[in-house]
């Protein structure tokens, strides 16, 4: 009988590709189904938060639309997730950047990290 970890483990299946952090730039290619057609749909925004561990975990990310902020919660692990690319990493000293709901313009600007 297979134990839990690896039932975890078979679920996750490979972390290097979704090794997301709070605060990091992605773009999330998420599978959308329309009818009996399928597309990718890309959404775009910094990542506010991280949630859970194994196989339930999740990350909210945050963008501005037309001026009006639009938060979208992923799992991690969900076949649902094509692809995640991070375009930037920032320097946060904060596990939630919730605060950054009340900000906007440059008030919003995280400081990023070079490499």
């Amino acid at each position: 009988m297979p134990s839990m970890t690896d039932i975890n483990n078979e679920i996750i299946g490979d972390l290097e590709q979704k090794n997301v952090n709070i605060g990091d730039s992605v773009r999330v290619h998420v599978r959308i189904q329309e009818g009996g057609k399928s597309r990718i749909q890309v959404f775009e925004g910094t990542v506010i938060a991280k949630k859970h561990s194994g196989p339930s975990e999740t990350f909210t990310v945050r963008k501005m639309s037309f001026g009006i902020g639009v938060e979208r919660v992923f799992p991690t692990h969900s076949p649902n997730v094509a692809k995640v690319e991070i375009k930037a990493r920032h320097r946060v000293r904060r596990a939630k950047l919730y605060y950054l709901r009340e900000r906007t313009g440059k008030a919003a600007r995280l400081k990023e990290i070079r490499q």
